[in-house]
């Protein structure tokens, strides 16, 4: 019997990270290389064969960030079809807990910071990530608003 799936266009599956820190900053990346090169986004990117989703979030953070986290509950997925121009990717969103390391731009990030929600609103971002990261700043203010 023959593999039904070798020969079917399928999407890849990415995976990010919704990381603050304690000051309320957002961690983001800015990308070295295209597409969107020079543009900010989340930490993240493709998982590998056999690695879960956790794992995946959890290594993309470190390599282009220099930090460890500790990955939590799932945020969100974002997958519509023309979110990446390189083809249909499918985004998993983990919310993070800033661990140890040494906050450096590694792998294809040429740089990451630490990002105030002011400073948030004149970045010029890559894919969806702009959206993303607005929905998830406003799911965080209603957060605190419940619990306070």
């Amino acid at each position: 019997m023959t593999n039904p799936y070798t020969k079917k266009r399928m999407p890849r599956l990415t995976v990010d990270s919704w990381v603050r820190d304690r000051k309320g900053r957002v961690l983001l990346v800015q990308r070295a290389r295209p597409p969107f090169e020079g543009r900010w986004g989340l930490p993240g990117g493709f998982c590998e064969w056999k690695e879960t989703t956790e794992a995946c979030c959890a290594r993309e953070t470190r390599e282009e960030t220099g930090l460890r986290v500790g990955v939590g509950e799932l945020l969100g997925v974002y997958s519509k079809p023309d979110r990446d121009p390189r083809g249909h990717n499918v985004t998993v969103l983990y919310r993070c807990r800033p661990g140890s390391g040494r906050l450096v731009g590694g792998d294809d990030a040429a740089d990451a910071r630490w990002f105030t929600p002011r400073e948030i609103a004149k970045l010029r971002f890559a894919f969806d990530h702009r959206q993303i990261v607005m929905e998830q700043l406003a799911s965080d203010r209603r957060r605190r608003r419940r619990r306070g």
